[in-house]
Formats: structure tokens, sequence, C-alpha cells
């Protein structure tokens, strides 16, 4: 369901062993807003719910909350360094069309919030 590249990977294992707290995992979600509609959301988290869908890849404990799964079906997730910056990059097959940050996109058959960007 979700594809994480080596880099990705590795990254967010190595952010994952600089937390203190415990029993961290990856949160992946999906908020109405963002310059296309919808904006994704990823962070590291140690909270769940009973909202929440828990998958695992390649030994990773993935967290998603149930209204975001439908958006995330096929997501590829990468990680890229340039020079002295880097970040994460997402290929989201079900988006018809994304913003030039990469953070927002737009749905087929759902539009989202879109909101002006800054």
């Amino acid at each position: 369901m979700i594809n994480i590249s080596d880099s990705a990977m590795a990254r967010i294992k190595q952010m994952l062993e600089q937390e203190e707290t415990p029993d961290m995992f990856l949160r992946l979600g999906v908020n109405e807003g963002g310059c296309s509609g919808f904006s994704y959301g990823m962070g590291l988290d140690d909270q769940e719910s009973e909202e929440d869908v828990h998958m695992e890849v390649d030994g990773l404990k993935i967290v998603v909350d149930k209204e975001s799964i439908r958006y995330l079906n096929g997501l590829e997730i990468d990680y890229k360094e340039s020079g002295m910056s880097g970040g994460f990059t997402i290929h989201n097959p079900n988006a018809i069309a994304s913003c030039g940050c990469g953070q927002s996109f737009r749905m087929k058959n759902e539009e989202g919030r879109p909101e002006v960007c800054d």
C-alpha cells in the first residue's frame, strides 16, 4: 500500500533513533487544505487511537487514520539529499494535480479545500 525508498527508510529510522520517547512510529495523514485542496501530514508519533490503522513496511511501524487511507494507497515516499539540505518527497498515484512544493494535491472526484499559497 505504501512504498518507502531505501534512502527515506534510512532517514526515518535515523530520526526515530534520535528520539528519547520509546515506541515512536511514522504517522501519515491527509488534511483538507493546501494549494491544491489536500495536504499531507507526516511526522513521528507515539499515540494511537481507535481511528488509526497500523501497518509495517520493512520493519517500520506506520500509522494512518482511517479517513486518510483512501488517499494514500500506492503512495511513494523518497528522501533526497541536495547539497547542504535534503527532504522527503511524496508521489501519490491517486492525485490528478499537485502544487509546486509537492505538499498539496487534488483528487479526481474530491476537491478538498483549496487555499491560496503563501
